[in-house]
């Protein structure tokens, strides 16, 4: 586990990079869950990039390029791009996802809020990724983000955003956010 505020300042750090070069940007991840609950520690930070004129990874290459804090690198066999932060020791490795394939695909003020001057995917993008992340890997970690932010900031979810079946089969396996997915339906007379 990492010090969230370690997270949030390379998270910073590399948001001011992009927002220099235009590219539209949130940070996702259960650093979203702990800036939430105001924990100090979490272990999981990516940042979701639209792509624009040229391929995500390629803009946010071109955004590090010459910075002393950041180094790139590229994981041909599974499509990734890594950025590590090398200001703090140990140092910050944060995953870069295509908008799109992960997470909205555009990003703007109707799928990104500002916590502490840093881009964040908002609650119902949260719970949609994580959702898809859960139905792929199937871990405790991404289901525990989920009833958190649920159970907590239902009264943020945009239901039109939340894939119903798939929220359904989830509530149905952790009846924890069941609670919250019912204050949701009943919000949007569902």
């Amino acid at each position: 586990m990492t010090e969230t505020r370690r997270l949030l300042e390379a998270a910073a750090a590399l948001s001011r990079l992009l927002n220099d070069r235009g590219v539209a940007h949130a940070f996702h991840g259960n650093v979203v869950t702990a800036v939430l609950a105001n924990a100090s520690h979490s272990d999981e930070i990516a940042c979701i990039c639209e792509g624009g004129p040229h391929h995500p990874f390629r803009r946010v290459r071109e955004a590090t390029e010459g910075s002393e804090d950041f180094t790139t690198t590229l994981s041909p066999w599974t499509n990734r791009l890594h950025t590590t932060y090398h200001r703090l020791i140990p140092s910050i490795e944060i995953e870069i996802l295509p908008a799109g394939e992960e997470g909205p695909r555009r990003l703007d003020g109707t799928t990104t809020m500002i916590i502490r001057g840093i881009p964040f995917l908002t609650v119902s993008e949260f719970i949609r990724a994580k959702l898809r992340t859960w139905a792929i890997r199937g871990m405790e970690r991404d289901a525990q983000d989920i009833v958190y932010v649920l159970t907590r900031y239902w009264n943020r979810v945009d239901a039109n955003r939340i894939p119903e079946q798939d929220m359904n089969q989830f509530v149905a396996r952790f009846q924890a956010a069941a609670p919250g997915w019912t204050a949701v339906k009943n919000k949007y007379g569902m």
